[in-house]
């Protein structure tokens, strides 16, 4: 007995009447200082951004949110990010691009909450230096105990600082600023 064969021929390519949707990508660019190295760093993140997310034919440019002088401990004084984050919610916002876990947050708690209710609204985050997507399965357990390095690292400079400081007005060498 001989097998029937049934031939499916190949359907004709469509075309499609409407453009692909193209992810809303942002760049996000902190420094923590005013000092003109960290300015440098700060243009030259801003200037990054822009021209990566520009020249990607898959991403719509969202714009470059970028705080300068701002610490990554705390989310209340740093104006670009939470305006971010607003837009995020908003949905101007797919992906959010950023140098570092330490860029985006330097607190733990404040950087999980706010991957997680990105995450919740279907906005990721791209660490490109740890190349973590939040949006990845796999990501929440490096991100905290990426973050939580962050935190303590911050933490481990303010001592640091404060100690130096301390030391100095104990052995009489501490030269106090006054505005001219």
């Amino acid at each position: 007995m001989a097998k029937k064969v049934t031939v499916i021929k190949a359907a004709k390519e469509q075309k499609h009447t409407q453009e692909e949707r193209r992810l809303k990508v942002c760049g996000y660019a902190r420094v923590s200082t005013g000092s003109q190295a960290q300015a440098t760093s700060y243009t030259a993140q801003v200037e990054y951004y822009t021209e990566k997310i520009e020249s990607n034919p898959l991403w719509e440019f969202a714009g470059v949110y970028a705080d300068e002088g701002i610490s990554g401990t705390n989310v209340k004084h740093r104006d670009e990010f939470q305006m971010m984050i607003s837009d995020c919610e908003d949905g101007n916002i797919d992906l959010i691009l950023t140098k570092s876990i330490t860029r985006f947050a330097r607190n733990t708690v404040e950087c999980i909450q706010t991957i997680r209710k990105l995450k919740e609204i279907g906005v990721g985050i791209y660490f490109e230096k740890e190349n973590i997507n939040t949006l990845s399965e796999k990501s929440e357990l490096f991100i905290t105990i990426l973050a939580s390095v962050a935190q303590g690292e911050s933490e481990n400079i303010s001592s640091n600082n404060r100690w130096a400081i301390q030391k100095r007005f104990q052995d009489g060498t501490y030269i106090i600023s006054t505005p001219a």
